[in-house]
């Protein structure tokens, strides 16, 4: 029995030295294979550091943007600053004369009730646009994704001749519908008994005006929207929908079960762009009824335009101009601020 165990102790004993280490003749460990001779260990690839011209390659791709945008954006938006603190009137502008104001045409606008009349006008005819736009636009969406492939074609090609049709075009198309005389809609609406609308003046009060101006606006915005969230809905996988409804999913649990959370993107960044899109309109406003009656419809942009050349306030013009984008960039700002705190809130549940 012992000649047994030292016989173990004798196989074993190669593999180690005296207090268990390596053994003194090189010999690998037990258990680990023999290094060859001559062969070295790999060695990982060292980091080749970028060299400077490729460093410089996005940059000097962005060049001609930034220089566009330099050009026909900032150049205009800094003497427009400039003209903002003169007192610059007709006298000043044919005697080439600069009477600088200061603070002082800031100072009168904000101190005018005027201005935050027509601000909060404009924030919520912008507010009443942009979700009847979102809404409509959603259920057209839905809607092409839906029909077959023969209407589909009919529905969106009415869809891009709306879109496609020049915004002055356009106006001038809904003041002959809208005419007080020869109006279609009134003569729709006197065939229909409604005896009392045959010379109803549609710009003769603010709410029908602003009706006839949401209309047009709404009309000309729904293309975008329709087509997009169309073009959104294909990349959705049909696997999605057809699990939802064998779980029993209604259309309205599949809109927001499935459609709305796969292109939330699509809603937040839409909604963005109508906001500033009907923000700014001006071309519909003016045309219409020139901010009228008696100034009731004027938005912010058509409030710049009257007091600067309207009144030949060209200074204050282009101080309420700065004001304007003030105030969208708060509105865009406090909206950009809600959508990332909603991600953040997903994430987090996540």
């Amino acid at each position: 029995m012992a000649v047994q165990l030292d016989d173990g102790a004798e196989r074993t004993a190669p593999g180690t030295g005296k207090g268990g280490a390596p053994p003194e003749n090189g010999a690998p460990p037990a258990g680990r294979p023999p290094r060859l001779p001559g062969r070295r260990a790999p060695r990982l690839p060292a980091r080749r550091t970028p060299l400077p011209s490729a460093r410089r390659a996005p940059y000097l791709l962005l060049l001609p943007a930034l220089l566009a945008t330099a050009l026909f954006l900032g150049w205009p938006m800094a003497r427009n600053a400039l003209l903002s603190f003169q007192n610059l009137n007709m006298k000043e502008l044919i005697q080439h004369l600069t009477d600088w104001r200061g603070t002082g045409n800031y100072q009168e606008i904000l101190g005018s009730e005027q201005f935050w009349r027509v601000t909060f006008r404009t924030v919520v005819f912008t507010g009443v646009n942009v979700v009847l736009i979102m809404v409509l636009g959603v259920l057209i969406g839905l809607l092409l994704a839906r029909l077959g492939k023969k209407m589909r074609l009919a529905l969106s090609a009415a869809l891009v001749l709306a879109w496609a049709m020049p915004v002055i075009a356009a106006t001038t198309v809904f003041q002959w519908l809208f005419d007080s005389r020869y109006g279609v809609l009134n003569w729709v609406l006197d065939r229909l008994g409604w005896h009392s609308m045959a010379h109803y003046d549609w710009v003769g009060t603010q709410l029908s005006t602003f009706f006839v101006i949401t209309v047009l606006i709404v009309w000309q915005s729904l293309p975008f929207v329709a087509l997009n969230l169309y073009a959104a809905t294909t990349t959705i996988p049909k696997e999605l929908y057809e699990a939802a409804r064998m779980d029993g999913a209604g259309t309205w649990k599949v809109f927001t079960s499935v459609t709305f959370p796969f292109l939330k993107p699509f809603f937040l960044a839409t909604t963005f762009l109508e906001v500033i899109w009907v923000f700014k309109a001006f071309p519909q406003i003016f045309a219409i009824n020139e901010g009228g009656p008696e100034r009731l419809t004027e938005t912010l942009p058509i409030y710049a335009f009257t007091e600067g050349v309207g009144n030949l306030h060209f200074g204050m013009g282009a101080a309420i101009s700065l004001l304007t984008i003030v105030v969208l960039l708060a509105m865009t700002a406090y909206y950009l601020r809600l959508t990332v705190k909603q991600e953040q809130q997903e994430e987090n549940e996540l």
